[in-house]
């Protein structure tokens, strides 16, 4: 059963990241994996978390990148809780809450509002056009960007989210580059609109990052996702 202490809402004030920051330096490893076992047992110390997020929701005084760094820790940490209240589970795909998946399930309270993972991502995250964004959410999946063992700060999150694409762009086990052809993360698919604009192309965007230079030509095709858990 899942259970939030309830609380109240303070309009401008900033949620304690550093709560988030302390249990992901815990139970994240520097490339990504998830020791879930450890994290169950310390699961109040998340409950404590979210609380603040619900305590601290954001306002219209809050900068681009408070607002971003505040929903991009909430949809992980809520994944994260998702996925300890339903262990012992071999993949996201096995989760499911009253019938709804953990990206439809309405759960995620922020502020005095209660969303679900989808609407987190798709109508906030997506809507503030930084297509980096795909590369800092996890959905506690192989094939996902890895969960960063670090909050995603205000100050920092420029820097945090340029690495966390080049990460995930550089990584083999997520895309095979080469100057003729690139083989990608469906990520790259099923969001197709956030990486192009009028004037640019996916592999305008993918060279941005890119070790290898990719030809404007090249061949595109999609790896299968693999949706087993991330521990």
């Amino acid at each position: 059963m899942l259970t939030l202490v309830s609380g109240f809402s303070i309009a401008s004030e900033q949620p304690d990241h550093s709560i988030w920051d302390r249990f992901l330096g815990e139970f994240v490893s520097s490339s990504g994996t998830v020791n879930y076992k450890g994290m169950k047992i310390k699961m109040d110390t998340l409950d404590s978390y979210l609380l603040e997020l619900k305590n601290h929701g954001p306002s219209s005084d809050w900068t681009k990148n408070e607002k971003m760094a505040y929903y991009i820790n909430a949809y992980n940490a809520y994944t994260v809780k998702f996925v300890l209240t339903k262990m012992p589970v071999e993949s996201v795909k096995d989760i499911s809450f009253s019938g709804k998946d953990i990206w439809n399930f309405k759960y995620v309270v922020l502020g005095a509002t209660t969303y679900t993972l989808s609407q987190v991502e798709n109508d906030i995250l997506r809507k503030m056009d930084d297509a980096r964004i795909h590369f800092a959410i996890n959905c506690a999946s192989y094939s996902c960007p890895k969960l960063l063992n670090k909050a995603y700060m205000p100050d920092k999150l420029n820097a945090q989210l340029t690495a966390a694409t080049k990460g995930y762009i550089n990584d083999p086990k997520h895309n095979i580059i080469s100057e003729k052809k690139v083989q990608l993360s469906e990520i790259f698919s099923w969001y197709a609109e956030d990486f192009t604009t009028e004037t640019s192309t996916l592999i305008d965007f993918l060279n941005q990052y890119s070790t290898v230079t990719i030809s404007p030509t090249a061949k595109i095709e999609y790896l299968p996702y693999n949706w087993a858990l991330n521990d």
